[in-house]
């Protein structure tokens, strides 16, 4: 009789029942320059959250930015610019005021050898180079935009792509001679390519922004994302990728 009396928690052990783990998804989208950076911090975020996936998309910013003004559902993004945060912030899409969290240059990036023999910025305007680069409305184009205007250099390139990872791409490839890409881009790249600094691009700094989106169904979640990228560990991982301080 006593023992037909037992509460639930003492029948089997005195073992209280575990807490059911709640699946969630974390949607994230970042900038491509970004992607080895935040697929080894979300690696992070996954293990000290239990039940939660990190789901990451990359692209191009000013692609991003159109995904999300166009309904994609996103929680957390992460920009290679300020333009492009406050086309979102404008639009009462960003919950509160965007972080800035690192800040990238941009450099040359050749093929092994540097056949084109490209050393300097001008001579990215060889006649018989192959020069790739990002288009106008990506950060790393409007950073080449800002160096051709205030040097007086136009440059005549043979494509103009939707995110600095396809220019890098391209010249991996050997599809082309020389293209304008970040300094973590040519880093991450290892041996593929080979970098050419220039002094000029230190005119042209891109400041990167992250922010939560006014639309997430998981802010808390998207506010702790954010607050690893911009903390201690967040700056760790970037600042050994070669991204610098905001």
């Amino acid at each position: 009789m006593l023992a037909g009396c037992a509460s639930p928690s003492t029948s089997s052990g005195n073992e209280p029942s575990p807490t059911p783990v709640v699946e969630q998804t974390l949607t994230v989208f970042a900038a491509a320059s970004l992607k080895d950076t935040f697929t080894d911090l979300a690696s992070e975020f996954e293990k000290s959250h239990p039940g939660v996936t990190v789901s990451l998309n990359f692209a191009g910013s000013a692609d991003l930015v159109s995904q999300v003004t166009e309904g994609a559902p996103a929680d957390v993004v992460a920009f290679a610019d300020e333009k492009n945060m406050a086309k979102l912030s404008d639009a009462k899409l960003i919950d509160g005021t965007p972080e800035l969290f690192a800040s990238n240059t941009l450099e040359i990036a050749v093929p092994r050898g540097n056949p084109a023999g490209i050393t300097s910025f001008q001579d990215l305007t060889k006649p018989e180079a192959k020069v790739v680069i990002c288009a106008a409305q990506v950060p790393c184009g409007s950073a080449t935009v800002k160096i051709e205007q205030a040097t007086g250099i136009t440059l005549t390139p043979v494509s103009e792509e939707s995110a600095v990872t396809d220019v890098l791409g391209k010249v991996s490839s050997g599809e082309a001679d020389a293209g304008l890409v970040y300094v973590t881009d040519v880093e991450a790249a290892g041996d593929t390519v080979e970098g050419v600094t220039f002094p000029e691009a230190s005119g042209a700094v891109n400041k990167y922004p992250i922010g939560v989106v006014k639309a997430s169904t998981l802010p808390d979640l998207a506010a702790e994302f954010a607050k690893l990228v911009t903390g201690a560990d967040g700056q760790k991982t970037l600042a050994a990728a070669g991204f610098a301080k905001p």
